[in-house]
């Protein structure tokens, strides 16, 4: 699981600020905590141009008690904020398919706003064959 905040050492200390930044607009002071979030990513992407990402939350998906956003985060991207998919409980599960890009091996950072107010973090690792960025 990834340390948070996120460590800020070494020469990867200003990639970190920007992920941390890129947080902060999507959840503002919220101190994100372990959650029942499933993310799955293929150990090995050939391409990082086009690997497969689901996120599974498990939410009743009811009114007074569902997934408001889920927010995915790059820890190594030259831009960390990958996505942003907003839900409501009409949608009965909490689940959202896609593909993403990754400029390196790296980490993801999953985020779930629930509609109390709390944030639920998990995350995944995938090693990436030929990067899908530019910086």
């Amino acid at each position: 699981m990834l340390a948070w905040p996120p460590p800020l050492a070494g020469p990867a200390a200003a990639d970190d600020m920007g992920l941390i930044a890129a947080i902060r607009a999507e959840i503002g002071d919220a101190l994100p905590v372990d959650g029942p979030i499933t993310a799955r990513l293929p150990a090995i992407a050939e391409n990082g141009g086009q690997v497969p990402l689901t996120v599974a939350v498990d939410s009743p998906m009811t009114p007074a008690d569902h997934v408001v956003a889920i927010h995915v985060f790059a820890t190594r991207n030259p831009t960390p904020g990958i996505a942003s998919f907003r839900l409501t409980p009409a949608m009965g599960k909490a689940e959202v398919q896609t593909r993403i890009r990754l400029a390196e091996d790296q980490a993801i950072v999953v985020l779930a706003v629930l509609s109390n107010g709390t944030v639920w973090r998990a995350g995944a690792e995938a090693r990436v064959v030929q990067g899908g960025c530019l910086s």
